[in-house]
């Protein structure tokens, strides 16, 4: 079965196949959620509990013809937006994340390369992570997103753009 036809049975009321979207999504969902989280593995997996709880109690919302993904992926930054203002509120947080470099191993290129992904501004490491780590086409990072197709693909290619240039600082 399709993810789409999954969630019109699950809309139908049949939730046990929220089980099979559970499965073919938990991974890829934790990997977002660990990026939006700043890598908090506690409360990344507290995230994908919540995202796959808002499926089931939002699945009304859910219309027959659209895509699965970008509606699923629409959830998760939802989540995440509502955990980081949360998280702000009650620890008094500024809203810019800036990476404590004393924990990063620069020898490490993987470490590097993820040292200069938390330097980008929000909006490219998004982009950046469902294209190349999610492997989400653009036509559904657009829909998540809610904008053109032609404004992820310059967000894509300036966020690359910036990629490099900061990783050849840090490195």
């Amino acid at each position: 079965m399709t993810d789409e036809e999954l969630m019109l049975s699950v809309k139908n009321g049949d939730l046990d196949k929220a089980a099979i979207l559970y499965e073919r999504y938990k991974n890829n969902i934790y990997l977002y959620m660990r990026y939006r989280n700043k890598n908090s593995q506690e409360r990344s997996e507290d995230s994908v509990q919540q995202v796959f709880y808002r499926l089931l109690r939002y699945r009304d919302s859910y219309r027959e013809g659209k895509t699965f993904k970008p509606w699923l992926y629409g959830i998760a930054r939802n989540v995440s937006h509502i955990n980081y203002k949360d998280e702000a509120i009650q620890e008094g947080l500024r809203t810019d994340y800036v990476q404590d470099e004393g924990y990063v191993s620069f020898n490490d290129e993987h470490q590097a390369v993820r040292c200069a992904l938390t330097l980008l501004p929000e909006a490219y490491r998004e982009v950046l992570m469902m294209s190349k780590f999610l492997d989400m086409k653009y036509e559904d990072i657009a829909e998540v997103n809610n904008c053109s197709v032609g404004v992820i693909k310059t967000r894509v290619f300036r966020a690359l753009k910036a990629l490099k240039e900061v990783y050849f600082k840090i490195s």
